[in-house]
């Protein structure tokens, strides 16, 4: 659940990109970072590894001020990929507002994507989210490469799945923006639920994702 702060006027959200080792959780932020232009936009704090590889997460803060002067503010985290890091995923999930699962579209992938998607519904519920009402975007990344699941195939193996998918390569920047706007479309209906986001703010979903996205 968002952090609702009424003294500071403020509504921090946490949302979380999770997914196998290498997927491109940590390019998807730093092209967020320079793509979008929202009011306020911190710099990206990352911790560069060997093999380049996150080791504790990724942190981007976004945010915008609302019509009636409050402070939205956005965390944007990425988790370790690596299974031997399983206990900091499961902290940076704790309390997340929503969750972009990064998969790998090379076909050599799919047992690493099955198993940490599996590991993200597990970690979810394990930290108290409740994994069939949490918005959820799975994003099909590093399209540019060769020998990758067709958008067909993919299509339709998640085709009984309730999740939007969107397919990019973060290298490039495509999809990148369009992944994010898809969370927060996931997103606002929930916060206006508890927040009144449209009628206290006076901020409709456009309105609210073209102030986050800077549009």
């Amino acid at each position: 659940m968002a952090e609702f702060d009424e003294a500071a006027r403020k509504l921090t959200v946490k949302l979380v990109y999770y997914g196998p080792a290498m997927s491109g959780k940590t390019t998807n932020l730093m092209r967020l970072h320079d793509l979008l232009a929202p009011d306020l936009k911190g710099e990206m704090m990352t911790l560069d590894t060997q093999n380049d590889r996150t080791l504790f997460f990724d942190l981007l803060p976004l945010g915008f001020k609302t019509p009636t002067g409050w402070l939205v503010k956005f965390k944007l985290f990425t988790v370790p990929g690596q299974a031997t890091h399983d206990g900091t995923r499961k902290a940076v999930l704790s309390r997340a507002d929503g969750v972009v699962f990064v998969a790998d579209s090379q076909r050599s992938q799919g047992v690493n994507n099955a198993e940490s998607f599996q590991n993200l519904e597990d970690n979810a519920k394990r930290v108290g989210l409740d994994f069939d009402t949490l918005p959820v975007v799975v994003q099909f990344n590093k399209r540019d490469l060769p020998q990758i699941l067709s958008e067909q195939e993919v299509r339709e193996r998640w085709s009984g799945a309730p999740w939007p998918l969107v397919f990019a390569s973060a290298l490039t920047g495509e999809g990148v923006r369009e992944t994010f706007k898809e969370l927060l479309q996931q997103v606002y209906p929930v916060l206006d639920r508890y927040f009144s986001i449209g009628e206290l703010h006076g901020m409709d979903q456009a309105a609210f994702i073209g102030a986050a996205m800077g549009d």
